[in-house]
């Protein structure tokens, strides 16, 4: 055992108490835990002048105060109320002298669609209420190995947002509406709303959320945070609730490049139970932070995908700021208006309605004989049944997808080959080929709008599709604000290109700085 370790833990204790008992001040405050990185974590950690155990319970504290009080920020679904005795047993593992990696002792948040065996996993749908799956998700498990704590599941849009042909990012029957936390007046955008909100607003150190086209760039858009969708195979999408086989991953919501690149490392695998997983296998590397680079957009020719502009003057001349300063960071700049000259909307759509149903049921089933659904008919029957379904929103895509065929569909399997073809080999492929590309750069979204559950959304920009047709990797960082309210930029490219993504995001948010800290406005 370290002994000076466990003595320097016992000061910090009680002198956490004495402060505690003397001020007003939060435990949390008194930590210091604002904006912390998980190497300062781990440096304090290393240093016995702070341990998982105070810093859980930091954490949980200011979930209470300011997400279910104060502000009323509503991003967490679920509290785990294991989280204080794992990291007791985690500390107890660090003095005996082993400490698992970078992600020991490390609170994280999951988006409340991932499952974990400790906690309901909902989707945020009533009906799933109270449903615990057999067993944590493949990405959990690696991550649990790796000494990471999951303190709490996120409020999300339910079902990942596809249930009604108008919604609410950040609305879940079971959940209610997640609040932005520059101004709770607006909205937190994208199905990953709660796992945007609790990175920005400092309710864990890491957080995850998953995306199908945008609900990890543009929650992390709107709350002025880095979020990063992988290459599809890259993270394991077994024991997830799904919406699209083809186009679904999880991915890091944080507050800094370096920490999206870290917890990358630890998440990724080959998963017998994801099939496209084994396509991974050779472009896996085991420690991402190798390709962070000040000087990593020195000679990168970069695309800037101008499609997205014109929709927001404001956004655009932040956009173009953006560009300048990366070719003052030594990038080369070309305009490209579009990315591919067929539009496969109505494709995508039509895969997401045949995957939805196919995955659903699938993972209905992987819930055994104690699952609170059994099939998507079953959801679609009972939502039918039950008014207040219905009430503020259609449920159209339930209803619609619970009548489509199977995977052997030929409605199916043309609009899957039609949207990968033109998405890549005719679209992100072939662009970057011609113009030889490193990325391409766009503005990942407008600011955020005000909350409205009478007209929903009011989406002004977005530059998510090309990426997530294809399947392929996309980052979006700060670049500026509005008003108060955070902006985003994102970078996208080939697959498997996390490492130049990375590098790039990395060496223009060391230059720029753009985060900054919410103060929870109304």
């Amino acid at each position: 055992m370290n002994t000076k370790l466990l003595i320097y833990s016992v000061l910090a204790l009680l002198f956490i108490s004495a402060c505690s008992q003397s001020g007003d001040e939060s435990l949390y405050e008194l930590l210091d835990l604002e904006e912390i990185t998980v190497d300062q974590l781990q440096e304090r950690y290393d240093n016995g002048n702070l341990n998982a155990s105070q810093v859980v319970r930091a954490y949980l504290d200011r979930i209470e105060e300011i997400d279910k009080n104060g502000p009323g920020l509503n991003a967490i679904l679920t509290v785990n109320p294991n989280a204080l005795e794992i990291a007791d047993e985690l500390d107890r593992e660090r003095r005996d002298g082993n400490v698992r990696g970078p992600l020991h002792g490390v609170p994280i948040i999951l988006k409340d669609n991932i499952n974990t065996a400790d906690m309901q996993t909902t989707a945020g749908s009533r009906f799933m209420e109270g449903s615990i799956p057999p067993e944590d998700a493949f990405i959990v498990k690696k991550l649990k190995d790796a000494g990471a704590i999951i303190i709490a599941k996120a409020n999300l849009s339910e079902w990942a947002n596809f249930h009604s042909n108008m919604s609410s990012s950040g609305w879940s029957g079971l959940g209610g509406q997640v609040n932005n936390p520059y101004d709770i007046t607006r909205n937190p955008c994208g199905s990953s709303a709660g796992s945007g909100v609790a990175a920005s607003a400092n309710l864990a150190t890491l957080t995850i959320g998953t995306e199908t086209n945008g609900s990890i760039v543009c929650p992390s858009n709107a709350n002025g945070i880095v979020g990063l969708k992988p290459t599809i195979g890259l993270w394991s999408r077994s024991g997830i609730i799904p919406i699209s086989h083809t186009t679904d991953s999880a991915g890091p919501m944080v507050r800094t490049v370096r920490d999206a690149a870290i917890l990358l490392s630890y998440a990724t695998g080959v998963d017998p139970n994801d099939d496209k997983t084994a396509d991974s296998e050779e472009h896996i590397h085991e420690d991402y932070t190798q390709f962070l680079d000040e000087n990593g957009l020195e000679g990168k020719r970069i695309g800037f995908f101008t499609q997205p502009m014109g929709s927001h003057f404001r956004v655009d001349t932040l956009m173009n700021q953006t560009v300048r300063k990366l070719e003052e960071l030594g990038a080369e700049v070309i305009e490209i208006d579009q990315i591919s000259e067929t539009n496969v909307g109505g494709d995508a759509f039509q895969v997401l309605l045949y995957e939805f149903k196919d995955g659903l049921n699938k993972y209905f089933e992987s819930l055994g004989e104690d699952a609170t659904v059994s099939s998507i008919e079953e959801l679609a029957e009972l939502t039918r049944e039950n008014p207040e379904e219905t009430e503020r929103f259609d449920r159209n895509l339930i209803f619609t997808a619970s009548e489509k065929g199977d995977l052997d569909s030929e409605e199916y399997r043309e609009a899957l080959e039609n949207m990968l073809l033109h998405s890549r080999d005719e679209g992100i492929d072939k662009m970057m080929d011609e113009e030889n590309l490193d990325a391409f750069v766009s503005p990942t979204g407008s600011p955020a709008w005000k909350t409205d559950l009478t007209l929903g959304d009011n989406f002004a920009l977005s530059s998510s599709s090309p990426s997530a047709r294809a399947g392929y990797p996309i980052i979006s960082l700060p670049m500026g604000q509005l008003d108060g309210l955070p902006v985003g930029v994102s970078f996208f490219g080939r697959a498997w290109s996390e490492p130049v993504l990375l590098e790039i995001a990395y060496a223009f948010e060391q230059a720029t700085n753009h985060r900054f800290v919410p103060e929870f406005n109304d």
